[in-house]
């Protein structure tokens, strides 16, 4: 009963008799904020994603080629030109001009911006004229197209007439006109935004480029409920289930007018632990202690996973357990050595926990999300069983994004279930924002557990400028090694992000789970 009445609320929501070409989506978190530089985070960028637009986009490869720059050019080492593609309009009809790239990038490196990480490092930019720009880095950058492609373009007039010249502050639940408006350049336009309900997009008639698929309306519905998820999409009700549950795959395959798409993601699931303060802040402990600041207590709580009963029992084998710290193999050369995992051994966990003087463990609180991760909630609460046997209490504190990320960002946590990935593969996407030290410019910045680790953060940050291939790759192996001695994180594992959808839904996976709704075409 309690599935049919859920059932019945989705269906006073979503029309069963939808127009021709309307794409219906379901995922069982809904977007942080449309304000575009203030989060980062995978659903919110990608709705985001189709209503904004970068000078630099990606292909169905991932690989970066032109958007609002239609051509680019590194000058020097320090200077990059980029030319930017005329006759594009906003949505509101006001031309795309060399000042709203200016505006955008700075408001992107704004201290309440999440981007801030990665528009810092493409330098300071500056019109030439109506056409050309210039970026004036003061150190070299790798991966400056990759950057670029993570930095929407808003329009500077819409954003001071609203009075959204800086980003939201997210963690401080600020709220502005940008949270719930849009006016981008992409192939969407904004028509409806209900927080927790549905946001529609409806097809940009006045787009600069052509489209790649026939969806004229998109609806985002967020659906918590793994089982009503699917029931949705077995009903029609709707069209595609992003995150379907990994338990639910073998019944999907074998149902009539339902078809997969599914593939490793570029995302690494982890652990972090607050490694700043002297006293746990949610928890006990003997002594009053801090028992996370011992590297001998990570590396406990590390051998004492379970992994392989995590990727068979829970992950129903859709997972690679990993002892990587990149979210992509590619990250770390496919090196076997940076990839190992250390061996789940519960009697050197324990021997670890007597050195440490943690023999009758602790008490902690694990905050962990219920809607963001592939059974994100049930890892956590798997965990805590595996702990147990350390004699370590485990309170599980699970809760929506929308509430745990804020708290995540203030540092209000004493250990924590989390995920980083995206389309750049290259180590600097991991070693930067969350393995580093927090500093300025967005070092750091998802460093929540407070950690700081100088040789192998000098590692890292010597990587993020050295031009040299060679070069680099060592700095990067020689971080990593530091890191994975460390273990300010524990590694879990990469993975496998499977899409759902009706037999006349035609996509494209990515391995950076972007459903780029200009390519999906749905048939009568």
């Amino acid at each position: 009963m309690k599935l049919q009445s859920l059932l019945l609320s989705l269906a006073l929501l979503v029309p069963l008799a939808a127009p021709a070409q309307t794409l219906r989506w379901a995922a069982q978190g809904d977007v942080q904020t449309l304000d575009p530089h203030s989060q980062n985070e995978i659903l919110t960028n990608m709705v985001n994603g189709q209503i904004y637009e970068t000078l630099v986009r990606r292909d169905r490869q991932l690989r970066a080629v032109p958007g609002l720059a239609t051509e680019w050019k590194q000058v020097s080492p320090l200077l990059w030109r980029l030319k930017l593609r005329q006759g594009v309009r906003f949505h509101d009809g006001t031309p795309l001009t060399a000042e709203d790239v200016v505006f955008s990038l700075q408001r992107a490196n704004d201290a309440n911006s999440l981007l801030r990480v990665y528009a810092a490092p493409v330098g300071k930019v500056k019109k030439i004229d109506a056409t050309t720009l210039e970026f004036q880095l003061d150190r070299p950058n790798p991966l400056f197209l990759d950057h670029l492609v993570q930095l929407w373009i808003m329009s500077k007039p819409w954003a001071e007439k609203h009075k959204v010249v800086r980003p939201l502050n997210f963690k401080e639940r600020e709220e502005s006109y940008a949270a719930l408006h849009a006016n981008g350049t992409g192939p969407f336009v904004l028509a409806e935004r209900q927080p927790g309900i549905k946001t529609v997009l409806r097809r940009n008639p006045a787009w600069w480029d052509q489209a790649a698929g026939n969806v004229q309306e998109a609806q985002l519905i967020p659906i918590a409920n793994d089982a009503t998820r699917n029931a949705a999409l077995i009903s029609g009700e709707v069209d595609l289930v992003l995150d379907p549950a990994p338990r639910d795959l073998a019944r999907l395959r074998q149902t009539p007018g339902i078809k997969l798409a599914e593939g490793l993601e570029n995302r690494l699931i982890y652990i972090g632990m607050d490694q700043a303060r002297d006293t746990l802040l949610h928890g006990k402990a003997p002594g009053g202690k801090n028992p996370f600041k011992d590297q001998r207590v990570r590396r406990a709580l590390y051998q004492a996973i379970d992994i392989e009963a995590i990727k068979t029992k829970l992950m129903n084998g859709q997972s690679a357990p990993t002892g990587g710290l990149t979210p992509s193999p590619l990250g770390s050369f496919n090196d076997p050595q940076l990839e190992a995992r250390l061996p789940h051994d519960l009697a050197a966990a324990q021997k670890l926990m007597l050195e440490a003087g943690y023999a009758e463990g602790f008490e902690v609180l694990l905050d962990c999300p219920n809607n963001r991760y592939v059974n994100d909630e049930e890892i956590c609460i798997a965990l805590a069983a595996m702990w147990k046997k350390l004699k370590v209490a485990v309170k599980v504190n699970a809760q929506p994004r929308a509430l745990l990320f804020p708290k995540l960002e203030k540092q209000d946590t004493s250990l924590f279930l989390y995920g980083w990935g995206g389309a750049i593969t290259d180590a600097e996407t991991m070693l930067t924002p969350v393995l580093r030290g927090r500093g300025e410019q967005g070092v750091g910045y998802a460093n929540f557990g407070g950690w700081k680790h100088e040789k192998a953060d000098a590692l890292a940050a010597a990587s993020s400028i050295e031009a040299d291939p060679a070069k680099r790759e060592g700095l990067i192996r020689a971080a990593l090694r530091e890191y994975r001695e460390a273990l300010p994180i524990l590694p879990l594992h990469r993975q496998t992000a499977p899409w759902a959808m009706r037999a006349k839904v035609t996509a494209q996976h990515r391995a950076d789970n972007w459903l780029e709704l200009n390519w999906v075409t749905v048939s009568p």
